[in-house]
């Protein structure tokens, strides 16, 4: 098996003792492979935050074995940190008062970079996350949005093989979020491993190829977004307009994939929306024999969402 960029295996991690133990992550077990973004999901206190402290060498585990680029993370943390880099993002962590370029700069020097490196790094970097422009303008002149790209940039600095991304657009308005977006997908496709933790499920629907849904510590699921859709058991909605009669709902012989139906109407049009388990476009041919004696006026499917799909599986979890 080719190295990955993150292994975990078998990884816990226990704060107090006694009566005070608490267990924050219980038997952790997953791989990231290089050019691969895979998403932590999961409610507050899930454990998401401390595995990414684990792997960013800032807390010991209390058990198992975590690996990047190779290196374990207890054994060798000098290494594991060199290959790796981590955007937690937010104001703190920037100086206001240096211009973008001078913060890279200043943040090079630290990373231990030859100083004739820093400066084509530098430009390389702005470049990538689109910072170039405002490069030489105080920080505390940036909106959210190019605060959170120079963060992302000061990690770039240091050529990363793994990028440890938590909460990467919270704050941003759309067209920044998609620019930052735009920018970790570029990364991911040159073959950086990924690892990010985000409550904006469009991140995750966006970015991930793999989610671990987290709940008390332990992985639950680990599935790609559309499986995680499938798995929720409500993958699409159909809703069928028509006009005259209303169907009776009982006697439609409905795909097996239909699992719930709702009918709305007054007598002159109705809809009839109908939850889907599993969409296809086979479906349609289906609809079309099931609705040929119906006056339909139009059809209309929505695909659940990641953030739907979320809600209704933590939600079982919960329960």
């Amino acid at each position: 098996m080719t190295q990955a960029a993150i292994e975990v295996d078998g990884v816990g991690r226990t704060f107090g003792e006694g009566r005070h133990l608490l267990t924050a992550l219980s038997d952790v077990s997953f791989r990231c492979d290089f050019g691969e973004t895979v998403a932590l999901l999961g409610s507050n206190g899930a454990g998401k935050t401390t595995l990414i402290k684990i792997l960013a060498t800032l807390l010991l585990p209390s058990g198992g074995h975590a690996r990047v680029a190779g290196h374990d993370v207890t054994r060798e943390p000098e290494r594991a940190r060199a290959a790796t880099s981590v955007v937690f993002g937010g104001d703190r962590g920037l100086y206001a008062r240096l211009t973008g370029r001078d913060n890279l700069r200043f943040f090079g020097m630290l990373a231990g970079l030859r100083r004739r490196d820093i400066r084509s790094r530098a430009d390389s970097v702005l470049e990538q996350v689109n910072l170039t422009a405002a490069a030489d303008r105080r920080v505390e002149t940036y909106s959210k949005g190019m605060r959170q790209r120079l963060h992302l940039a000061i990690g770039l600095m240091v050529r990363p093989r793994v990028l440890l991304l938590d909460e990467p657009t919270v704050g941003l308005d759309p067209l920044e979020a998609q620019r930052l977006r735009e920018g970790i997908t570029a990364l991911r496709d040159e073959g950086v491993g990924i690892l990010l933790t985000s409550h904006y499920l469009l991140d995750v629907e966006r970015l991930a190829d793999r989610v671990l849904l987290l709940s008390g510590g332990r992985i639950v699921e680990d599935l790609t977004p559309a499986e995680l859709v499938t798995k929720s058991g409500h993958a699409a909605t159909v809703t069928v307009r028509g006009h005259g009669r209303l169907p009776a709902v009982d006697d439609l012989r409905l795909p097996a994939s239909v699992v719930g139906t709702e009918l709305r109407g007054d007598g002159a049009s109705w809809e009839l929306d109908l939850r889907l388990r599993a969409w296809s476009a086979e479906l349609f041919g289906q609809l079309g024999v099931v609705f040929s004696e119906s006056s339909v006026d139009d059809v209309l499917v929505r695909e659940t969402r990641l953030e739907e799909a979320f809600t209704a599986l933590a939600a079982r979890l919960q329960a």
